[in-house]
């Protein structure tokens, strides 16, 4: 291991990681703010309410995600309505394209984390929050969104941690992320040094993360923990 090559350039990892964490950042927080009213939708017994939802879910969660950033990279720009649209000078960008992957992907797979929460919420819970005069959409405020979030913050956390490793897909489309700028340490000087140092990187934010969702679950899940002891 050259430490002396590494440190010299820690500008790039630095810069790498901090390009890490905004497009991992941005597309969970984006993602969350989604999933949950199609999370809601998805409970819905009504097939044109729960249909497109599905749809979406089962499609985003059941092909790769390294394809779809290609498709949204790539594939987007063989069409001349989106070249000659609004959005064609964000979707010409690969930060953009990579957000919009990442985002749709983990609205995907968060939906079916809250939609199962949901779904196991307690009928009894349920039925007092309706004999207390509760609307639905005060039920879903104050009772079951608040439970579904305790259930399912373990699963959660494990899909962001898995966005967090799956940004390495992220540097196939040029973002220098922390993959790509070990590939870039590795063309400059050496083979293997660079995927070291990555890989440390991205066991410290995994180790950061695990922490995070620990500390969050032993606060909303406190009155658990209290009970059991």
């Amino acid at each position: 291991m050259n430490f002396t090559l590494i440190a010299n350039q820690s500008g790039l990892f630095l810069e790498s990681i901090l390009t890490t964490l905004k497009l991992v950042g941005v597309s969970v927080l984006i993602g969350l703010v989604l999933a949950i009213p199609c999370a809601i939708l998805r409970t819905s017994r009504n097939p044109l309410i729960n249909g497109p939802i599905w749809l979406f879910t089962y499609v985003f969660r059941g092909t790769p995600l390294l394809l779809q950033i290609y498709l949204i990279y790539y594939g987007l720009a063989q069409f001349p309505e989106i070249r000659d649209s609004f959005l064609w000078p964000f979707l010409s960008q690969a930060w953009w394209c990579g957000l919009l992957a990442f985002t749709l992907n983990t609205t995907a797979y968060t939906t079916e984390i809250f939609r199962g929460a949901i779904l196991t919420m307690p009928r009894g819970e349920i039925e007092a929050a309706k004999a207390c005069g509760m609307t639905s959409s005060l039920q879903y405020r104050r009772i079951i969104l608040p439970s579904a979030f305790r259930r399912a913050l373990p699963a959660y956390g494990n899909e962001v941690i898995f966005m967090l490793h799956a940004s390495a897909l992220a540097s196939t489309v040029t973002l220098m992320d922390i993959l790509g700028a070990a590939r870039k340490f590795n063309a400059m000087y050496t083979t293997y040094e660079g995927f070291f140092v990555a890989a440390c990187i991205y066991f410290c934010l995994t180790f950061i993360l695990v922490g995070l969702f620990r500390l969050i679950e032993r606060y909303w899940l406190r009155h658990i923990n209290i009970r059991t002891a």
